[in-house]
């Protein structure tokens, strides 16, 4: 029997996260998270963060030399040929992380939570794209809440991905996640009736 291979995506403070969670505690589906492997590619020591240090020099580090997220992101999300040099290291590493995970899992349903699913050319390793939805001004005002951004500094991330209409017209299902997480919800458990 062939693995169905749901890869969740969306964009920035959409919801992908709520999504993944309820589908783990509900339905009890193993779930491989693409932000959980982008970190373990450059924790202390990695050959990335050796990589990375090396281009933005020690102060992109912590004293304890760990990476500085927040200085790296404030050089990635404005300015996009340092952002794609970073992907080009962080994203080979991910997609071996998701083979493997694919291959050692022995469930029908898996799910791979992917934001950059497009943009990283991930698209062939799932088997069906489900992109959790909301209004822009929704988004942007979760997206501030959240990370505690201004107005322009969450403006800046959303618009370093790939539009949220865009994605949407790419998906096999669009979750809308507009109003509230029992509506939401809801969705999911018709999708995952009809699989099951």
């Amino acid at each position: 029997m062939t693995k169905r291979i749901i890869g969740l995506t969306g964009g920035i403070a959409t919801g992908k996260s709520t999504v993944a969670n309820y589908l783990a505690k509900t339905y009890d589906l193993p779930i491989f998270d693409a932000d959980i492997y982008s970190r373990e590619a450059v924790t202390l020591g990695s050959p990335i963060l050796q990589k990375i240090s090396q281009r933005y020099g020690k102060e992109i580090l912590l004293e304890n030399g760990e990476l500085n997220r927040p200085k790296l992101g404030k050089i990635i999300f404005n300015n996009q040929e340092e952002r794609l040099f970073i992907e080009s290291l962080i994203h080979p590493y991910v997609r071996d992380k998701f083979i493997q995970e694919i291959a050692a899992s022995s469930k029908y349903i898996v799910v791979l939570v992917v934001p950059l699913l497009f943009e990283a050319e991930m698209t062939e390793l799932v088997t069906e794209i489900w992109v959790v939805w909301c209004s822009p001004e929704k988004q942007l005002e979760r997206l501030m809440q959240r990370n505690n951004l201004s107005n322009s500094e969450a403006q800046e991330r959303i618009n370093s991905q790939m539009p949220l209409s865009e994605k949407a017209a790419l998906a096999d299902v669009v979750l809308d996640n507009s109003t509230n997480e029992d509506a939401l919800f809801k969705q999911v458990d018709k999708l995952i009736y009809r699989i099951l």
